[in-house]
C-alpha cells in the first residue's frame, strides 16, 4: 500500500554578498549570505561605521541599491566620514530614523510601539522608505540608540525580531551596528555576528583586530585577525595557515656566493627552509645575509628583503663599501626592500607582507632582519613563537629561501637571546667574537641543519672590501666559541687583504 511522503525541500544554495573588503571576505569564504541580518559589534572608534560604508559602497559599484539608517549620526556627519577617505555617498540612501522630538523625553515615544499587531509609526516610516527604495543592502546604526528608546529588554528584543522579519521578506541583507552592550540573546537572532577590537598600547599605533564570534552555515577562518583603520577605509589581514599553501618546487641546493661557506653548511642554502643567523651585534650576520641574497639575485632570482633595524640607505652604502652592489638589482625590480616600522606594524600585518613578497611579487628569497625588532612588536612570547612558525611552515611549503637574523647580547663570554627560537629553524649558522693575536676576530660554526649533512668544523669570518671572506677551519685553535681560545698549531688566520681570502 502506497503512501504519501512529503516532497524533501531542495537544497540550499548559498548565494554570496561580498563586504566589501578582501581580507573579510576571504576569512568569510567568500563574503556573507544573501538576504541575511548581521550584527556587527564594537566600542566606538572600532571602525564600524567605516566598515558598513565600504559593505555599501561595494553595493553601489555592482549596480546594487544601499540605504544607511542611522539613529546616531546625521547626513552631514556621514557625509565628513566618507570625504574623510576620499569617498562619495553618491548611491547610497541616507535617512535620519530619529528627529529632535523623536528624541524628546517628554514625549515618551519608542521606535517601535508595544502593539502585537502593528509596528509603531516610526518604523512604518521606515518599511515604506525600504519599499519604495527596494534596496540590497541596508545598514542599521545603531542598536544602542534603538535599545534606550525601546525603554525596556523584552519591547528591545521584539523590535530587532520586528526588523529582521520585515527585512527577510523584502530580501535585504542587513548590518546591525552595536556600541558592544547587547546582550548574548541578541547573538542567537542574528544570522552572524563580528566583533571588532583595538586596543592601546604603551608606545606606538594601536591595535585593531576582528573575530567572528557565530556565522550560521559559514566556514569562516576562526580567532582573531588583524586590521588596519586608515585613509582609504579598513583593509582586514585574514590569519595565515600555512597548510593552505602547498606548492611543488625544485630542492636543489643553491650557493651562498663563497665556495667555503658552502661547503661548511653542506653545500648550499636548500630551497624550502630556512636558516637562522644567530650571534652578538655587529658580527656579521647581516653582511652574510646580503652576500647569500646577492648570489641568488646574480642567478636571476628574486628576493625581499625585510628591513627591521637599520635604514636602507645605511644598508645599501655599507653593502656597497664591502663589494656588494645591490642597487642595479633594486632598479631592475627583482630586489625589494621592506622598511619596517614595527612599533606600527601588527604581526598579521607583517605575515600579508611576506605573503605579497612571495605570491605577488614572486620572491623566492625572504629575509628578516632582525626578529629583535619583531619580538618587540609581540604582546607576548608565547604569540611570537605561535606567528613566526605558522609563517616559517608557510614560507617552506612554498619553496622560499629564509634567513632569519637574531642578534645576541653580550659579545665575549656569556651571550643570551631574547627568545629561543632554535627549534623552528631548519639550520643554525653560528656567530662569536674571539680574541686573537690582540685582535677581535670572528668564528663561524654551522651547529644545526635539518638538510644537509654539514661540516663541524668552525671557521674565521672576515668582512672587507673584496667581499665575505671565509677560511679554513681552526683546527689547533680550542675554546672558540667561549671567545678566549688557546692556539697550539700553524692554521694561518685571515688577512685584511686577498691573501688567505675566501671566494667571495
Amino acid at each position: 500500500m502506497a503512501t504519501d511522503r512529503p516532497t524533501p525541500a531542495a537544497p540550499f544554495v548559498r548565494t554570496i554578498l561580498s563586504t566589501g573588503l578582501e581580507g573579510l571576505d576571504d576569512v568569510l569564504s567568500g563574503g556573507l549570505t544573501r538576504g541575511r541580518l548581521y550584527l556587527l559589534e564594537g566600542t566606538p572608534g572600532t571602525g564600524k561605521t567605516t566598515l558598513a560604508l565600504q559593505f555599501l559602497r561595494d553595493g553601489v559599484r555592482r549596480g546594487e541599491k544601499g540605504l544607511y539608517i542611522t539613529l546616531s549620526e546625521n547626513a552631514d556627519e556621514l557625509d565628513s566620514a566618507a570625504a574623510s577617505h576620499g569617498w562619495s555617498l553618491d548611491g547610497i540612501e541616507v535617512y535620519e530614523l530619529v528627529n529632535e522630538l523623536g528624541l524628546d523625553p517628554d514625549s515618551e515615544q519608542s521606535v517601535l510601539h508595544p502593539s502585537e499587531v502593528e509596528l509603531g509609526e516610526t518604523v512604518r516610516e521606515v518599511i515604506d522608505r525600504v519599499d519604495d527604495l527596494k534596496p540590497d543592502r541596508v545598514v542599521f546604526d545603531s542598536l544602542s540608540e534603538l535599545r534606550l528608546l525601546a525603554q525596556n529588554p523584552l519591547r528591545y528584543r521584539r523590535q530587532i525580531l520586528a526588523l529582521k522579519q520585515m527585512f527577510a521578506a523584502r530580501n535585504c541583507t542587513v548590518l546591525l551596528l552595536d556600541d558592544g552592550t547587547s546582550d548574548v540573546q541578541l547573538h542567537s537572532i542574528a544570522h552572524g555576528v563580528i566583533l571588532l577590537e583595538q586596543s592601546q598600547r604603551e608606545f606606538g599605533a594601536e591595535r585593531r583586530r576582528l573575530n567572528i564570534l557565530k556565522m550560521r552555515g559559514v566556514k569562516f577562518r576562526g580567532g582573531y585577525h588583524d586590521f588596519v583603520l586608515d585613509t582609504g577605509g579598513i583593509k582586514v589581514f585574514p590569519s595565515l595557515v600555512a597548510a593552505e599553501h602547498h606548492a611543488a618546487f625544485d630542492t636543489q641546493p643553491a650557493s651562498t656566493g663563497s665556495q667555503e661557506l658552502d661547503l661548511l653548511i653542506g653545500g648550499g642554502l636548500v630551497p624550502g627552509t630556512n636558516t637562522l643567523l644567530l650571534g652578538p651585534s655587529g658580527v656579521g650576520k647581516t653582511t652574510t645575509a646580503v652576500r647569500c641574497m646577492l648570489a641568488d639575485l646574480e642567478r636571476g632570482g628574486r628576493a625581499t628583503y625585510f628591513l627591521f633595524d637599520e635604514g636602507q640607505a645605511t644598508m645599501l652604502i655599507r653593502a656597497s663599501r664591502l663589494g656588494m652592489d645591490l642597487q642595479p638589482h633594486l632598479d631592475s625590480g627583482r630586489l625589494t626592500i621592506v622598511q619596517i616600522d614595527p612599533a606600527a606594524l601588527s604581526p598579521g600585518e607583517f605575515a600579508c607582507r611576506v605573503r605579497e613578497a612571495v605570491e605577488g611579487r614572486g620572491s623566492g628569497f625572504v629575509v628578516l632582519d632582525s626578529l629583535n625588532a619583531y619580538i618587540h612588536a609581540m604582546p607576548g612570547e608565547e604569540y611570537l613563537v605561535l606567528q613566526m612558525h605558522e609563517l616559517l611552515n608557510y614560507l617552506n611549503q612554498r619553496g622560499i629561501l629564509t634567513l632569519l637574523i637574531l642578534g645576541q647580547h653580550g659579545v665575549i663570554g656569556d651571550v643570551r637571546s631574547d627568545i629561543d627560537l632554535s627549534y623552528l629553524s631548519d639550520a643554525i649558522l653560528l656567530f662569536r667574537y674571539f680574541e686573537a693575536k690582540g685582535e677581535v676576530r670572528t668564528a663561524l660554526s654551522m651547529v644545526k641543519s635539518r638538510i644537509n649533512a654539514h661540516e663541524r668544523t668552525i671557521r674565521e669570518l672576515k668582512l672587507s672590501p673584496i667581499g665575505v671572506q671565509v677560511g679554513e677551519a681552526l683546527t689547533d685553535f680550542q675554546g672558540v666559541l667561549s671567545g678566549l681560545p688557546t692556539y697550539g698549531g700553524a692554521v694561518a688566520m685571515l688577512e685584511n687583504g686577498p691573501a688567505g681570502a675566501g671566494t667571495a
